[in-house]
């Protein structure tokens, strides 16, 4: 799947996942995807499990907003923050492609914190 194709693929994703709309979220997965939350330490197997898994969660996102995304080939990473009843957490998604489709991702997901102030002659803020 070419570079484009992938990338449309996930925009359609995203769009899904900020939607709720489970089922066009997790079109872009193999049937035997492999899903690791590596801070948890917990391994989700199959398309059907994740799926499973997320329409299960009990503090559906009300907000979500994508960063970035960049990627090649069958690599693509996307930042993106979810908003949890209130809790923000900033989120990295690694999408490994067979196929065109994911047969694996890794997430990893950080609350904000504040900047320090000794080193604020260094920094910008984001807005």
């Amino acid at each position: 799947m070419e570079a484009q194709n992938i990338r449309t693929a996930i925009d359609r994703h995203w769009a899904a996942s900020a939607a709720g709309e489970q089922v066009v979220e997790h079109e872009i997965y193999h049937d035997d995807v492999v899903c690791a939350y590596p801070q948890s330490g917990e391994v989700i197997r199959g398309r059907h499990n994740l799926q499973a898994l997320r329409s299960h969660h009990p503090g559906k996102p009300s907000e979500f907003v994508v960063r970035r995304i960049v990627g090649e080939g069958n690599l693509w990473i996307t930042e993106y923050m979810i908003n949890y009843e209130g809790k923000q957490a900033y989120t990295v998604s690694i999408m490994e492609f067979r196929d065109g489709k994911v047969s694996r991702e890794t997430q990893y997901f950080a609350d904000p914190f504040d900047a320090p102030v000794w080193r604020a002659q260094w920094v910008e803020r984001e807005a």
